[in-house]
């Protein structure tokens, strides 16, 4: 593993300081995680946490993307999750991880050892409200996931993936960024139970149907972003679809 150890940054100078753990902090609460918090940086395919070992750090990814991952008996392993920027690592409360976390792009992490951010969550009710938030919003995402593994079709499967990058790279004043895909394709067909050849003919299907377009076999931008939710198969209002 090549951990290195980066410079603090400020938590008012923090890039997800409006969507991390400390969203709703006051001065008072953010200057007692500052004093508890430590940066570390992982290169891409390091995994820096194992399933079964003792949990001693709870985290906010603050740059890069990592995966959820869990190994079976016989050596199968499944993506089931991604972690992107602001996504918060680890429970208060578990002494033990659940899952592989492997870095997939370059990864900077704030850290908090547990046993301080176990105390300071006791004591700080605007760490614990958030945590409640951001342990709902999982809860959301997490079944929805049932809804896409369980119904979905392959096409809307990709689309829901597309959409889902774009919805988390944080887009302001309607603009639409180049993304990269985070994850190989083959990694893209384990996380969404599809095939390697699937993938690439849906990936081509949407390109060719004027969705999305490529810039490089990573990089890509969103079209037609009325189509790319369209192609997702949800039901956008909630009402009847006749």
């Amino acid at each position: 593993m090549n951990l290195q150890l980066v410079e603090r940054i400020k938590c008012s100078e923090c890039p997800i300081r409006h969507r991390a753990v400390c969203a709703t902090c006051n001065d008072d609460e953010l200057e007692r995680l500052e004093k508890i918090k430590v940066y570390r940086s992982y290169q891409a395919g390091d995994t820096f946490l194992w399933r079964g070992d003792e949990s001693q750090f709870v985290s906010s990814i603050v740059k890069g993307i990592a995966t959820l991952t869990k190994t079976l008996e016989d050596g199968r392993t499944q993506v089931v999750g991604l972690l992107l920027p602001s996504d918060f690592i680890g429970r208060p409360g578990r002494e033990e991880n659940i899952f592989d976390v492997t870095a997939v792009t370059e990864v900077t992490l704030c850290c908090f050892e547990r046993k301080p951010f176990e105390r300071l969550v006791m004591e700080t009710p605007h760490l614990t409200q958030r945590l409640m938030e951001m342990a709902l919003d999982e809860l959301d995402a997490a079944r929805d996931w049932m809804v896409l593994l369980g119904r979905k079709t392959a096409r809307e499967k990709i689309a829901t993936f597309l959409e889902m990058l774009l919805r988390r790279s944080h887009v302001q004043d309607n603009q639409i960024p180049n993304l990269a895909l985070p994850l190989t394709r083959d990694e893209i067909a384990n996380f969404l139970g599809l095939t390697l050849e699937t993938v690439s003919r849906q990936l081509t299907a949407l390109r060719k149907d004027g969705v999305i377009e490529f810039i490089d076999r990573r990089q890509f931008r969103v079209t037609d972003m009325s189509a790319l939710q369209e192609a997702t198969g949800d039901d956008a209002d909630g009402g009847l679809i006749i």
